[in-house]
């Protein structure tokens, strides 16, 4: 499984590990399951290998992935700067995980950046900047954590992988991939999750909690969006989902209560893209799914200074809700060219 993952890098970044004693592992700014899993998932196989390890993210983790391993151990930089600043200083190594820009780390980028240490990067998004000393980016992996398990086993470190380390890993892949419907071409996937089975995983505990838990205020966020805010657009094969501060406020949103949502207009027979407009206090979050090969991640860089993957993507827009869907709604015709089989 490893042979996918160039030997050059797992054997580099094996001995990264072996001369460092403190290791810093990090992620993007909202972090969601494959974030948090490839993060707490190395960490826990860290501290099996006797390194100190620690995880500190920019902010705080949905409350639906608390029941992961390790999950209140983790420094939340907009809660603790201090306790984030002075572990980061101190590490002889920080491994960021899931994010291919600095920027995406939002306020604790500087920290991270300015750290004297060395810096390995593990993601699979595309057009990853080199910010690190060691570059471990494959945007054709279902997830960071796909990636991450190749490079436990090509390290030669399955053996030391304990169950808490396989939980994390399982649940990264399994929201990525919403639980092997999306993402999940390769074969060897399917071998990887019957190894973290092996290590005694609860495959069934992991959907329930990750994708099948919410809060009654979520659902109810949800039915709303959809009965009253969902938009299709069918000569170009489109849907829109927009909520306000107002909307989300009367629905008592909090972090991750959206998660998923972008992803049910999809199930509309027809609609190839959907795309979703959150306004959020200092931006407008857009977040953009599809299917039969069409690129969202066009949309998302070319009008909204984002990107992502082919078919899963994001970015955000400065300035009102209405300006953000207008640019959208106009664009739209410039995009049908991508779709395959036009109506």
């Amino acid at each position: 499984m490893d042979k996918l993952v160039d030997s050059e890098s797992i054997k580099d970044l094996r001995h990264y590990i072996s001369v460092s004693g403190k290791i810093v592992l990090t992620c993007h700014v909202r972090p969601d399951g494959d974030a948090v899993g490839s993060t707490l998932g190395m960490m826990h196989l860290l501290r099996s290998l006797g390194k100190e390890a620690t995880v500190v993210i920019p902010d705080k983790a949905p409350g639906n992935l608390s029941f992961l391993p390790g999950f209140k151990e983790m420094g939340v930089f907009t809660c603790h700067p201090e306790f984030c600043k002075k572990t980061v200083e101190e590490a002889d190594l920080i491994i960021c995980c899931d994010f291919n820009t600095p920027s995406r780390q939002d306020s604790l980028a500087p920290v991270i950046q300015n750290a004297k240490c060395r810096k390995v990067l593990v993601d699979h998004h595309q057009e990853p900047d080199r910010f690190a000393d060691l570059m471990i980016s494959y945007p054709d992996m279902s997830s960071t954590c796909e990636l991450m398990f190749r490079l436990i086993a090509g390290m030669g470190f399955y053996g030391e992988m304990g169950l808490d380390s396989a939980t994390c890993i399982l649940a990264g892949i399994i929201t990525d991939t919403r639980n092997f419907t999306v993402n999940c071409k390769n074969p060897d996937l399917y071998e990887i999750l019957v190894r973290l089975l092996e290590k005694g995983v609860d495959k069934e505990t992991i959907i329930k909690e990750a994708l099948n838990t919410r809060s009654f205020w979520s659902l109810k966020l949800e039915a709303y969006a959809i009965s009253e805010k969902l938009e299709v657009f069918p000569s170009h094969r489109a849907a829109l989902i927009t909520l306000d501060k107002d909307e989300l406020e009367r629905f008592h949103y909090e972090k991750g209560d959206s998660e998923g949502l972008v992803n049910r207009p999809l199930e509309v027979k027809g609609m190839v893209y959907s795309i979703f407009l959150r306004e959020d206090p200092d931006c407008i979050k857009v977040s953009a799914r599809s299917c039969e090969g069409f690129p969202v991640s066009e949309i998302c860089k070319n009008l909204y200074g984002g990107g992502g993957h082919l078919q899963a993507a994001g970015g955000e827009f400065h300035g009102t809700l209405q300006e953000c869907r207008k640019i959208l709604i106009d664009a739209m015709p410039d995009y049908d060219r991508y779709l395959k089989n036009k109506k």
